[in-house]
């Protein structure tokens, strides 16, 4: 099980360049969500009625970004703690116009375990995670049984979860963490990987996978 404690992530002094650093101090305080709110009230965070879905760790957000301009009709959350990645989809988000889009530069343990209501959500995306491929360091792996028991419980009833990765022992985790959660059904015929859904764009991370030749593994469950 995952301690809340230990955190599946490390704060990288990663270089956030001048237009990145700026979209941050001006984007952040119009397109961030505050923890103070709890818990989150989707309809006045983004003003409409819409399907809500979460991505954590977006990286760089390009991926993000192309879905969020592929369903306007969705509102989607970013969560991402890498200070350049935040700041490079403020500043895309701001170059398109692209209102769809909120950003939530936290632990996505404390944001789901304190702002998101129970049954509250369309969809959660988790691609490309930290594999964190050392046996020592597999506790850090942010796909842990506790941890997907608390993400199903924000979904709304056949609300989705999408993991997707490119490191085979760390697929056939995911598989060990998320099967035992109760609350959610593997949409695959096998009960392991299903195709690449057509809603998942291709990220940074896939790309340079691809080219190192390894396989891309879909997993997709939806709550009961």
């Amino acid at each position: 099980m995952m301690n809340e404690n230990i955190k599946s992530f490390v704060i990288r002094n990663g270089r956030c360049g001048a237009k990145q650093n700026l979209a941050y101090l001006y984007g952040l305080p119009k397109f961030g969500i505050s923890l103070v709110q709890k818990p989150w009230d989707f309809q006045a965070i983004f003003g409409r009625v819409a399907p809500t879905v979460v991505e954590i760790g977006f990286g760089m957000g390009y991926s993000l970004i192309a879905m969020a301009q592929a369903s306007p009709q969705t509102n989607f959350i970013g969560v991402e703690v890498h200070k350049p990645g935040v700041g490079q989809i403020l500043l895309d988000m701001m170059r398109l116009n692209l209102t769809n889009i909120r950003i939530v530069p936290y632990d996505a343990m404390s944001v789901f375990r304190d702002n998101i209501p129970a049954g509250s959500l369309d969809g959660i995306q988790i691609y490309f995670p930290d594999p964190w491929p050392k046996k020592r360091h597999h506790k850090r792996r942010i796909v842990q049984l506790n941890f997907v028991q608390l993400l199903a419980s924000a979904l709304k009833p056949q609300g989705y979860l999408h993991c997707a990765t490119d490191w085979a022992p760390y697929a056939v985790h995911m598989l060990q963490h998320i099967t035992p959660c109760a609350a959610l059904q593997n949409c695959s015929s096998t009960h392991t990987y299903v195709t690449k859904p057509s809603w998942r764009a291709t990220t940074k991370f896939e790309v340079r996978g691809q080219k190192l030749g390894h396989e891309v593994f879909d997993l997709l469950y939806r709550k009961r």
